[in-house]
């Protein structure tokens, strides 16, 4: 897949909040720089896209932006340049073919750098595979909303769960995920392509969902539909001055807040039903 890579210019007390106002555009991964961050939009939804919201940062904040085209042969030298082991204590180490193994963790997970997916944003992997540290999955019935490489939906099936559905709308990132279930040898996992539509069945125990916040709030009201009763809804990819937001819409959706963490400006947070 070919990305468009907005890399943006833009002061350190302003990066929070600009973060905020492009998280509500169809960019899908953005990654920190030291002058300001790097916004990847899909080709595909460019026509979906103004740069006139990119012209009103530019007057309100003083940023600076430059567009250039990526194309898809590329991605996995970007994939490479970007993507370091993600270490959560002793539970759980994420590491390419590339990085040497992990030593001191229970659980490694082996990535194939194919794409892009799953680079960006770190403390929000980070965060639920924290929280899922403490919960039973044993037997458990699992949902991965936005599997992208597949990280949570594997490390789930290592936790026990069974059975296990994951699915992307991205043709690359189920494509992924198949082969990343493949080589952590995770059969149990049905990858599926589509929105959450592609999922026809319900009860699930526990749905992961790291996304983003336009997805999630879109989403919750189905969410709640497919978990069986006490089950939990863990969502990340939200920042933190979209948390009441978030939580005012899974209230209204039925749900209970439970736990919120926070880390590098993210939360990630549990819902029961």
């Amino acid at each position: 897949m070919d990305y468009y890579k907005f890399a943006i210019t833009v002061a350190e007390e302003q990066r929070e909040i600009v973060l905020a106002f492009l998280s509500a555009l169809p960019f899908d991964t953005f990654e920190e720089t030291e002058t300001g961050l790097n916004a990847y939009l899909p080709a595909s939804q460019i026509s979906d896209f103004s740069e006139e919201a990119l012209s009103d940062l530019q007057e309100r904040f003083g940023i600076q932006w430059d567009k250039s085209l990526i194309k898809s042969q590329n991605w996995n030298a970007v994939w490479e340049s970007n993507f370091q082991p993600i270490i959560v204590g002793n539970f759980c180490g994420i590491r390419a073919d590339f990085h040497p193994p992990l030593t001191h963790v229970e659980h490694e997970i082996l990535l194939n750098p194919r794409m892009a997916f799953g680079t960006g944003h770190h403390a929000t992997t980070y965060m639920v595979i924290e929280q899922m540290s403490g919960i039973n999955f044993q037997n458990e019935k699992v949902l991965d909303y936005g599997c992208g490489t597949g990280i949570l939906a594997i490390l789930a099936a290592r936790l026990g769960a069974q059975p296990i559905d994951a699915v992307d709308i991205e043709a690359a990132a189920w494509e992924n995920t198949l082969e990343n279930c493949r080589i952590n040898g995770v059969p149990e996992v049905t990858v599926f392509h589509g929105t959450l539509d592609a999922i026809e069945d319900f009860g699930y125990g526990i749905i992961l969902a790291n996304i983003n916040r336009n997805v999630i709030l879109d989403s919750l009201s189905t969410l709640y539909e497919k978990l069986e009763k006490n089950g939990k809804l863990i969502v990340s990819g939200i920042l933190i001055q979209d948390q009441k937001l978030v939580e005012q819409t899974a209230l209204q959706a039925g749900f209970k807040a439970n736990i919120s963490v926070e880390r590098d400006k993210w939360i990630c947070q549990i819902f029961t039903k």
